[in-house]
């Protein structure tokens, strides 16, 4: 495994020795790593008696703040992931902050012509070698075109791709080793999450992503006159260069700056949260980083959002499950709060699910007197999230990251306007979904897919059984047994597993039957569906066949 980092030793070694400064030696030494990599022991043992006094987690944040951009990235993603890291490890994960000095204008210059092909004074009618803002993956820089429109440039740090794999590629080998050292390591499956993380990472260095990610969301919001997003010069721009649109405006939070130019605080609170609703309910795209550096009140008071390098991708089953899941904490409903979390999770075998329920209930007693519109969304999310990591449920990431963007966006709400309550808001969305889900079109379509599943597996499990009904008569089993009457047998298992078939196709319908009753019941609609009275007929046929079922049961005389 170490072999393959060879190539990289001189990194590793420098890696391995900011573990044993910032207090994390032991990983190394105790792994047999500083041997390999012929570290002196002295290092280890002063840095460990130096650190004593911090904890774990923030031992890891003053390694990964020391060791450069790609893990200052990392921690800062890894601190979206509180159903799988302990609260302590995400509160200091969230201290990170990039802190890059910016690279030179000349070099950003440089970088651009060589990328875009062009000439700095050929395209723009100013450059400002001045960047507006630096971080771990590159720098953005004001322009303005030959035409006249006023540009942001993001412009990624040279070489800082290859720079970042290769820390990556250490890094994971450095988690194998700790999982195959450390009990805490593979119960936590650190491999996983390092690949997971740098998996985004990797895609967060490819501005082609951002950019379509901006034209995805402005195209969600093309007719909304509240919110604005950054239009893209396509022209100029590729995977380490993204030209835009360049916003005016002030951030959101400076409150006092908003008061003073006469904008409505309560409007934009509401403008903000029903925008974040609606692209998690209604289109399941959403900005994932949205502290408020990146969301500014415009000249005119719009709502402007920047820098799309992290979004969310919602499945119908996460929404759907969302909305459960929110509903039953608005209703304080702990088993409908469980339920959302086995549908949506990867529950572990070994768990017990009434204890789920007690911690619920548990959960629920807290949040028991407390009104609707004074309950902290964040405190919910956390104490849920306290739940699946005490559980090892390991949710979808990009629920997590749902979790973690609902939590921002309340922070940023309470700077905007502290008596807005998001829940109230969300209660709305949250309906619709799960009405959506109910609706009788909705419904039928669904349960006729299924349908057409479940016929496909009845018709391949008969098909599994004739063929074992044939070899019993035949004798062609690789099993020795002396069968007797094997005919009668076969017809037996004929009829038994048409009768099972008739009976999933019966249970099938009754499910689709009840759906539209509770659907049309829900919606205040009638129960006709394509000028086809479903409901009437559809009772009609099931009563029919569950007649019949009973029939030939009592017939064979076996109950």
């Amino acid at each position: 495994m170490i072999r393959n980092q060879f190539k990289y030793i001189n990194r590793f070694r420098e890696i391995a020795i900011l573990f044993s400064k910032t207090g994390l030696g032991f990983i190394i030494e105790e792994s047999g790593l500083d041997k390999l990599l012929s570290l002196p022991s002295r290092l280890f043992n002063k840095s460990q008696k130096q650190e004593e006094d911090k904890t774990i987690a923030e031992r890891i944040r003053l390694f990964l703040e020391e060791a450069g951009p790609a893990y200052v990235k990392l921690g800062q993603i890894a601190s979206t992931r509180g159903d799988i890291l302990p609260e302590s490890f995400i509160k200091e994960l969230e201290k990170l902050q990039s802190n890059v000095p910016p690279f030179s204008s000349e070099i950003a210059r440089e970088l651009i012509e060589q990328e875009l092909d062009i000439k700095i004074e050929d395209t723009f009618l100013i450059f400002e070698d001045e960047p507006l803002g630096s971080a771990s993956i590159g720098q953005v820089h004001r322009a303005v075109l030959k035409t006249g429109e006023v540009v942001a440039i993001k412009v990624q740090r040279p070489n800082i791709e290859r720079n970042i794999r290769i820390d990556l590629e250490i890094l994971k080998t450095i988690a194998q080793v700790a999982e195959k050292n450390f009990k805490w390591a593979k119960q936590y499956q650190v491999t996983d999450i390092v690949d997971e993380l740098s998996t985004a990472i990797i895609q967060e260095m490819d501005y082609t992503l951002e950019a379509r990610n901006i034209n995805r969301i402005e195209r969600q919001f093309k007719n909304s006159e509240d919110v604005k997003f950054p239009h893209v010069y396509e022209m100029l721009s590729n995977k380490t260069i993204l030209t835009m649109e360049y916003f005016e405006g002030i951030s959101i939070r400076k409150v006092d700056e908003l008061s003073q130019k006469g904008f409505d605080r309560y409007q934009l609170a509401d403008t903000f949260a029903r925008t974040i609703f609606t692209q998690i309910f209604e289109h399941g795209f959403f900005h994932a980083d949205i502290h408020p550096g990146n969301i500014i009140v415009l000249n005119d008071g719009t709502l402007g959002f920047i820098d799309f390098g992290m979004v969310g991708k919602l499945t119908d089953n996460v929404k759907q499950n969302f909305g459960s899941l929110l509903i039953g904490l608005m209703q304080k409903n702990s088993k409908k709060v469980v339920r959302s979390i086995i549908q949506m999770g990867v529950v572990p075998d070994d768990v017990n699910v009434d204890d789920l329920y007690e911690e619920a209930e548990l959960m629920q007693d807290k949040y028991y007197d407390i009104p609707l519109k004074d309950l902290e969304f964040g405190d919910a999310v956390r104490d849920l999230f306290t739940i699946t990591n005490k559980y090892h449920i390991h949710l979808p990431k990009d629920f997590t990251l749902l979790a973690k963007t609902l939590i921002t966006l309340e922070g940023n709400i309470e700077i905007l306007y502290k008596d807005y309550s998001i829940l109230s808001v969300a209660e709305p969305f949250g309906k619709k979904l799960l009405l959506q889900r109910l609706n009788p079109k909705r419904v039928a379509e669904d349960k006729f897919e299924d349908w057409i599943l479940l016929t496909d597996i009845v018709e391949d499990s008969v098909t599994n059984i004739h063929q074992f009904t044939k070899g019993l008569s035949t004798r062609r089993l690789p099993i020795s047994l002396e069968l007797k009457e094997e005919k009668s047998i076969g017809r037996h298992l004929d009829r038994t597993i048409n009768r099972i078939s008739f009976s999933i196709v019966l249970m099938s319908l009754s499910i689709l039957m009840a759906g539209i009753i509770v659907g049309s019941s829900l919606l205040g609609q009638g129960s006709i569906l394509y000028k086809f009275p479903v409901i009437e007929l559809g009772t009609i046929l099931a009563i029919a066949m569950f007649s019949w079922l009973i029939f030939t049961i009592f017939k064979s005389g076996r109950m």
